[in-house]
């Protein structure tokens, strides 16, 4: 059944995505739900109950990362939801073979996970020139059946090549700064070309355009919101897509996304918001933690 065919059979009965909701194929054989929550800057003391309250909404992915410092809080969540899917990820400052083997230890002892469903490296920082033998660890934690699948956040094309020519290993997964502003197509065609699924963090741009007349048109049209309209077109273009709250209110209403879909107009109208400069995010080119 195709992507679109589902979200027709599913109609407007929102509670149906409880356990239907979309997922994704990855390259490595495995799947990924397409909406999940994220949690950077979630109180660590505030996290479990946040990721709780997502799963009973019926999210089934959680994306958390150590430099976020709620892993545990994640942690504590995923005792009662066992079943949730969990990304985390390796920072900077433990780049390298034995760091990243090390970092990801104690990952996994704050997830109290055996098994971490996707491991990425949050950046490639290229200065530093370690995130080859970073993924050369993230490849043998996947032999050893510790991680599911391992990917990348905010890597360029050249970051990509040069992983894959080293180590013959794709990630399965490409995190990076994506929403209407800036709609990184360049890099989503060369993910795509390489069978690498694109995952958009800051997928409503941290609130910017979302009172636009285009976006709040378009919500009009459709009775949603702006923030709604902004994660289904996400889901249109087939990202997988994270959006962050530690507000119930929120949390539904960025769920609530399965009854609606955005026609060629409205994804055109979309299209026109992009920006050259449109980040708001650190550049990964240069980014140096």
């Amino acid at each position: 059944m195709s992507r679109s065919d589902l979200i027709s059979e599913l109609g407007s009965a929102t509670a149906l995505v409880d356990e239907e909701q979309l997922h994704l194929d990855l390259n490595d054989g495995t799947r990924i739900p397409q909406l999940g929550l994220g949690v950077y800057k979630t109180p660590a003391d505030e996290t479990a109950e946040i990721v709780r309250y997502a799963a009973r909404t019926g999210y089934r992915m959680v994306d958390t990362a150590a430099f976020y410092g709620n892993e545990s809080g994640v942690g504590d969540a995923l005792q009662d939801f066992p079943d949730l899917y969990v990304s985390t990820k390796l920072w900077a400052s433990d780049m390298g073979y034995d760091s990243a083997l090390r970092a990801f230890d104690e990952s996994a002892r704050k997830l109290r996970r055996d098994v971490v469903d996707l491991y990425l490296i949050h950046w490639p920082m290229p200065k530093k020139n370690l995130y080859v033998e970073s993924w050369k660890a993230l490849i043998e934690l996947r032999k050893q059946g510790r991680v599911r699948s391992i990917g990348v956040c905010n890597f360029e094309p050249e970051h990509l090549t040069r992983l894959i020519e080293e180590t013959g290993v794709k990630p399965v997964l490409n995190q990076i700064e994506l929403h209407p502003a800036f709609q990184q197509k360049e890099l989503r065609a060369f993910n795509d070309a390489l069978d690498i699924r694109t995952e958009a963090w800051s997928p409503l741009g941290r609130g910017t355009g979302l009172d636009g007349e285009i976006i709040t048109s378009i919500a009009k049209k459709h009775g949603k919101t702006p923030g709604q309209v902004t994660i289904r077109w996400h889901l249109e273009l087939g990202n997988v897509v994270i959006p962050k709250s530690a507000h119930h209110k929120r949390i539904d209403e960025n769920f609530d996304v399965f009854d609606f879909r955005l026609d060629d107009e409205d994804m055109a109208r979309i299209a026109t918001l992009d920006r050259a400069d449109g980040r708001t995010g650190p550049d990964p080119a240069t980014a140096d933690f």
